[in-house]
């Protein structure tokens, strides 16, 4: 091998020019490419998330209308009570001595419930009957003591006549006269006296009939708050020995009815309520007064409600707590509508779905929302007995608006709009994901 060819070979100047330009071109478009790839990862990561949360598939649950009868119906609670209850008292202090009758005892008006022993009120009795005979012999002898008084007078007068004014005296006849107006004051006195005897006889007598105690009423004996043997004061209040309860197949049923309510009630409305004691029992009943009277108990005010109630079979009871229905309202033949329709609103990602075909291209560019005023709009609309309600068309939601009505708090009247019965109304949405 000669030395020509051990020598290395010289780089051609097209070549070194070519290598150059090469390398300029890389470090120019290097950048760009760098961050052309960032962004068609996060693009591909996009549409990647976006699949993914489209497989979600979204299902709504419907009701349909229908038309049918409606009854608003106003709640309230309160009591059983007797249509005329007593208690019945004594107006004398004394010890019991006998008790004729106990509980749940049906009595009549005038029968004897108890009675006292009447042993001082005799005792008393008997002194005020000789106090008036005492007093009636008083005035026995003030009529006697009259009687001379008017006789010696009118002999002193006879003898004046007679002596022609010269005996008795003029003193002695001023003194005679004055003895006669004095014995006709004791005449009065003591018949003034008599008066008062016979009053205190009186009021002896009537405290003695008071010491039986009779029923004022026919009904029935609901408390009996006395034993024989028991001593009652009537000094200064009337002690209560007996409740009792006229008549308990007729009863009545008061009940407060809140005053958000109470607009709505009248008299002469049909009702039905339940006691504890016969949870699965209607019992029926009317409304005879609305009382104007306000009752406010921790800040709410409610006015009481009077009903009747039938209670042939005296099933019921005083005292029974009772929860009412009022029925203030009937509707017949009305379109109603589920009130779980009127509650569904869907999502706002749903509505712009729904609004755009669910495109795509729609989704990653939507459109702006709807403006607030008009939302505004509905809700005022909305205290206006306006609402909305939302169908399917294909698959899609539409909304309806509708006018309304009463509502029992399960269904509401449709005063007007498009709905016909049998439509199905959305009242709920269900997301499922694939």
């Amino acid at each position: 091998m000669s030395g020509a060819d051990t020598q290395p070979r010289q780089p051609d100047l097209k070549e070194v020019l070519g290598r150059g330009q090469a390398t300029g071109l890389w470090a120019r478009l290097k950048r760009p490419l760098l961050w052309g790839g960032i962004i068609l990862i996060a693009v591909i990561a996009g549409f990647a998330w976006f699949n993914r949360a489209t497989d979600d598939v979204v299902r709504y649950k419907t009701q349909p209308t229908e038309r049918g009868d409606l009854t608003v119906i106003v709640s309230a609670t309160g009591t059983l009570e007797p249509t005329n209850q007593v208690n019945v008292g004594i107006e004398v202090s004394g010890t019991i001595r006998t008790v004729a009758v106990d509980y749940n005892d049906t009595v009549k008006a005038g029968q004897v419930l108890a009675r006292l022993d009447t042993t001082k009120l005799e005792d008393q009795l008997l002194q005020s009957k000789a106090a008036l005979q005492a007093a009636r012999a008083g005035l026995q002898q003030t009529r006697a003591t009259l009687k001379n008084a008017a006789s010696n007078l009118a002999r002193l007068r006879h003898a004046h006549e007679l002596s022609g004014g010269r005996v008795p005296s003029q003193q002695d006849l001023n003194a005679a006269e004055a003895a006669l107006e004095k014995a006709r004051a004791d005449v009065a006195s003591a018949q003034a006296n008599i008066a008062q005897k016979a009053a205190i006889v009186n009021a002896n007598q009537t405290d003695l009939g008071k010491a039986v105690v009779r029923s004022p009423i026919n009904g029935i004996v609901l408390v009996r708050a006395v034993d024989p043997g028991q001593t009652v004061a009537a000094s200064f209040q009337t002690p209560t020995l007996f409740t009792l309860a006229e008549d308990l197949t007729q009863m009545e049923l008061h009940v407060d009815v809140d005053e958000a309510d109470v607009g709505k009630v009248q008299q002469g409305q049909t009702a039905s309520f339940t006691v504890d004691a016969y949870p699965d029992r209607n019992f029926p009943s009317q409304v005879t007064q609305v009382r104007f009277g306000a009752q406010a108990v921790a800040g709410v005010v409610t006015y009481e409600t009077v009903m009747t109630v039938d209670n042939a079979s005296l099933l019921l009871r005083p005292g029974m707590t009772a929860t009412a229905n009022i029925v203030v309202h009937k509707i017949s033949d009305a379109l109603l509508i589920p009130n779980v329709a009127l509650r569904f609103a869907p999502s706002e990602a749903q509505q712009t779905a729904n609004n755009h075909g669910g495109s795509l291209l729609s989704q990653l560019m939507p459109r702006p929302p709807r403006s607030a005023k008009k939302g505004r709009r509905n809700e005022a609309a909305g205290k206006e007995a306006q609402a909305r309600v939302w169908t399917l068309r294909d698959g899609q939601l539409q909304p309806v608006d509708i006018r309304i009505g009463a509502t029992d708090g399960i269904k509401t009247v449709m005063t007007a709009g498009t709905i016909e019965p049998g439509t199905p109304l959305v009242v709920d949405q269900v997301t499922r994901q694939q």
